[in-house]
């Protein structure tokens, strides 16, 4: 019994058609390259987001800390006259567990 089909590999044809694929892959990626650079991706806002960004930036401009409402606190607090109600304190904390 006698098989064929089982023919040694020529290294030079190999070599050539790996070649081939990688010049048509570079070729392919240069080719991208060019169309994206040409087709550049565009942005647009909608008019809501406009808003917010706009609102957002006046929020960043206010301050932190109330300092008027601070001193206020410090004042009634060195007078004596600021009295806490326990069971406010105590409704608030059981609104938050």
């Amino acid at each position: 019994m006698k098989i064929d089909g089982n023919n040694p590999v020529d290294k030079k044809d190999l070599y050539n058609k790996v070649q081939e694929v990688t010049d048509s892959k570079k070729a392919d990626k240069k080719g991208e390259a060019q169309k994206s650079e040409a087709e550049k991706d565009k942005i647009s806002l909608s008019e809501k987001a406009k808003e917010i960004s706009e609102l957002k930036a006046e929020i960043d401009e206010l301050p932190d800390i109330r300092t008027d409402k601070v001193d206020e606190l410090k004042k009634a607090i060195d007078a004596g006259n600021y009295n806490i109600d326990p069971r406010k304190i105590a409704q608030k904390i059981l609104e938050e567990i």
